[in-house]
């Protein structure tokens, strides 16, 4: 028993003592709670995405990979954290430290949702996503789907199912493997470019793009700390042209990259909030990222800039017909629409409705995959669970928010934008 006496003992510091220290407060809950992440990362793999704070918080390795996760020891901990955060009366702080607090908050019920799910616990799909992203996803009906796709029956007309169709239409717009490093490279340049028109990001911040297989997902960046990334593209599938200026924004700029140096420069070395030096994969901060990220693709190619910079410059360099663009963003503006499929299929199979099987045919049938990509979808399911709504649920929050206001201009969209980047959020915060 002597190793929960700790925090019981803070459980009752802070819920007897009214005249807290907010701000001591604050910095203890910070550091216990990065050590908490930490830990549980001993046991979870995937659960720390980056971390760039005091080497010395970090846990020993263990010794035996497969010890099982202390549950017990770990959510009294959350508890403490809890009692600690009770304590500070809201009425005492505002603007930035109420969002720090809310932002806390629902990290630590995010942290307390996988500790428990690493015990044993059974979620369903929405309790799941409730629990580790602050939201509940909508729910659409297959009628839902089968409308969209009827759309695209007619612009894409032809013999077979719409499936091989669509795989087939595709193949003109792949970018030879030996051209990827120069395609991508002049595209997350671009975005750079643009992006520093309107943000001022931290001296020096820099990044390095490797290409990778053997991955469930299509690119990654992982952040480093100190203003630098790596971005890693996986070439297991074929890589369409339009993925360079959506990776090169999402992964670079103004998307992954900028935020994780904003948020490191703005929140652990300006106010020295230590919570952000540690980036928790199943949390809210997640669906702000990937909808950021998502979102940060339209920021910085707005309206048709996209296709006329793709048409003009990497269609080129990629060696691909240009006069073919417009025909293919008609197509693909249609496969978008139908991007919550892949939520639905998520919840079907990890709610035990479907079959490994019968998800991929799903996935087939109305996500419009061929087989090997289909099949690719579900290894990142099976990785990730639920973390695939961030990336609709999350864009559809955060464009919400970003158009939720009267006529800007573009340059107080971007301080908008930017602001969203740079502060504690969490996505109930950006939901009326």
């Amino acid at each position: 028993m002597k190793k929960y006496i700790l925090p019981l003992v803070l459980i009752l510091l802070f819920s007897c003592n009214k005249k807290v220290n907010i701000d001591e407060t604050f910095k203890v809950i910070a550091e216990d709670y990065v050590k908490l992440v930490l830990e549980i990362g001993l046991y979870d793999a995937y659960f720390v995405d980056a971390y760039y704070g005091p080497e010395e918080w970090r846990p020993k390795v263990l010794e035996n990979k497969d010890a099982k996760i202390p549950e017990v020891e770990l959510l009294e901990k959350v508890q403490a954290l809890n009692a600690m955060l009770e304590s500070i009366n809201l009425n005492d702080i505002d603007g930035n430290k109420e969002l720090r607090h809310i932002y806390l908050t629902k990290q630590i019920k995010a942290v307390k949702g996988r500790i428990e799910m690493l015990g044993g616990k059974n979620f369903t799909f929405d309790e799941e996503t409730f629990a580790l992203y602050d939201v509940i996803t909508p729910d659409y009906t297959v009628e839902h789907f089968e409308s969209l796709i009827q759309e695209l029956e007619k612009a894409l007309p032809g013999e077979g199912s719409l499936t091989d169709r669509l795989t087939e239409f595709k193949k003109d717009f792949i970018i030879p493997k030996d051209k990827l490093d120069t395609v991508f490279n002049t595209a997350i340049q671009e975005a750079k470019r643009r992006t520093l028109k309107y943000i001022d990001m931290p001296e020096g911040e820099n990044f390095v793009l490797e290409f990778v297989s053997d991955k469930p997902w299509g690119g990654y960046n992982w952040y480093k700390g100190n203003n630098f990334s790596l971005i890693q593209i996986n070439t297991d599938l074929p890589i369409y042209i339009d993925r360079a200026i959506d990776l090169a924004s999402h992964e670079g700029y103004p998307g992954h990259h900028v935020y994780n140096c904003l948020l490191e420069s703005n929140m652990v070395k300006t106010n020295n909030w230590m919570e952000f030096s540690v980036y928790p994969l199943y949390s809210p901060q997640s669906l702000i990222a990937e909808g950021t990220a998502n979102y940060g693709i339209e920021m910085a190619f707005p309206d048709n800039e996209k296709i006329k910079y793709e048409k003009e410059v990497l269609f080129p360099l990629a060696g691909l017909d240009p006069t073919k663009a417009e025909k293919y963003y008609e197509i693909m503006d249609l496969v978008s629409k139908i991007s919550y499929v892949r939520n639905a299929a998520s919840e079907a199979y990890l709610n035990g409705e479907k079959t490994k099987e019968e998800t991929i045919e799903w996935l087939v049938k109305y996500a419009l995959r061929n087989h090997e990509s289909a099949t690719q979808s579900l290894k990142f399911i099976e990785a990730y669970r639920t973390y695939i709504i961030n990336y609709n649920v999350g864009l559809d929050i955060v464009r919400n928010y970003m158009e939720s206001t009267d006529e800007i201009t573009k340059e107080e969209k971007w301080k908008r934008f930017e602001y969203l980047i740079s502060t504690p959020q969490v996505p109930s915060n950006l939901v009326e």
